[in-house]
């Protein structure tokens, strides 16, 4: 029968050479610790090329002091790696709830090892093992339910709603809940209504020259180039926004003259609308020319273009009425709600083409009612 190949602790390989060196009679060493000669030489020669890394144990590598710094370092970037790589995968998780993170790890588990996740994520990999054993509670329970709720409200109503519309659909549908908690839990969810927001733009306005309501809410016309109705709005784009101005006339509420520019001052806006205005229809007595009471309408120049025709009497919305100019609003409600809602995601100038087309081919060809010659 074949003898086992005996295993030497790594201690006593170094506590032999050490003896060795200290008798100075290798023979003698054989004897005492019953080893053969060339095996104590063939350590003494191990511990000469690598020292204190000659005898490592089993499964690990012979190393000298530099190869092992370069190990050491080599690990230490894997981990970094694997740390970077689960971090990218779970970063999204980390601004949500306990239960999310965890179902993470859960569904990664054949991946990763659990406890290289629990510390990249943050996570005590006891508090996730306990979750793992427990029934969910009812609590979070429920707020899975509503937030795959409020998903479905959110993608229902094409991702208008806010919170505070999310919550009042949620109360008519049987949900106890407050405004605070939805806006939460659609942070969370990473959810956010499709709103668009006024942007702030300053104007490098002349002197301001306002005029009183002269129409005063009365929305009839019984002949063209009677009252006409301008107004400015302001249109999405992906490069930042572009400004409309309108020119409306009320007997038949075509739009006879308009402007669509990246700029608010007065030569960008109502001169341009003003001049295709003029051009499309004469005025051949008197007109009311109504407008909001924004700056380009106040301004010198528009106002001297105006004074220019004798007949052309100026009108202006009282300030902070919202129903003085509901003509011309409600068409820029109806534009954005058909057409810009729709192509947000468009150019500029592409922006420039749809607006025309929205104009002059569907607009102006539903409302008026007669042909000019």
């Amino acid at each position: 029968m074949k003898e086992k190949l005996k295993i030497y602790d790594p201690i006593f390989k170094e506590k032999a050479i050490q003896l060795s060196y200290e008798r100075g009679n290798v023979s003698r060493v054989e004897k005492e610790l019953k080893i053969t000669r060339s095996l104590l030489f063939s350590w003494r020669k191990e511990h000469q090329k690598f020292g204190n890394a000659s005898f490592p144990g089993t499964g690990k590598l012979k190393l000298n002091p530099e190869q092992e710094q370069i190990h050491k370092l080599e690990k230490k970037l894997k981990e970094l790696e694997l740390k970077f790589e689960i971090l990218k995968k779970g970063n999204k998780y980390l601004f949500q709830d306990r239960l999310s993170l965890y179902q993470f790890i859960d569904s990664n588990k054949k991946i990763y090892s659990i406890n290289n996740m629990c510390k990249a994520l943050g996570v005590s990999a006891i508090t996730y093992y306990r979750w793992k054993k427990q029934i969910i509670p009812k609590t979070q329970i429920r707020i899975i339910l509503i937030k795959q709720e409020i998903t479905s409200i959110f993608f229902e109503f094409k991702e208008r709603y806010g919170s505070p519309r999310i919550t009042k659909e949620l109360q008519k549908r049987g949900y106890k809940i407050e405004c605070t908690r939805v806006a939460k839990y659609m942070r969370q969810l990473g959810l956010r209504s499709m709103v668009i927001k006024k942007n702030k733009v300053r104007i490098n306005s002349e002197f301001n020259l306002y005029a009183p309501n002269i129409l005063d809410e009365k929305y009839i016309a019984t002949q063209p180039s009677k009252v006409w109705i301008s107004a400015i709005t302001y249109i999405k784009t992906t490069k930042g926004y572009l400004y409309l101005t309108i020119i409306l006339d009320l007997f038949d509420h075509k739009i006879i003259g308009w402007s669509l520019g990246d700029g608010l001052t007065t030569k960008e806006t109502v001169l341009v609308a003003w001049e295709m205005a003029v051009n499309n229809r004469e005025i051949t007595n008197k007109l009311i020319f109504h407008s909001t009471r924004g700056a380009q309408y106040a301004s010198r120049s528009f106002t001297k273009t105006l004074n220019f025709h004798k007949s052309v009497t100026r009108s202006m919305s009282n300030k902070g009425d919202y129903l003085d100019n509901a003509i011309a609003r409600d068409f820029f409600n109806q534009l954005k709600k058909e057409f810009a809602c729709r192509h947000k995601r468009l150019t500029k100038n592409e922006m420039r083409v749809e607006i025309f087309e929205y104009i002059e081919t569907l607009h102006n060809k539903k409302e008026s009612i007669f042909n000019l010659k």
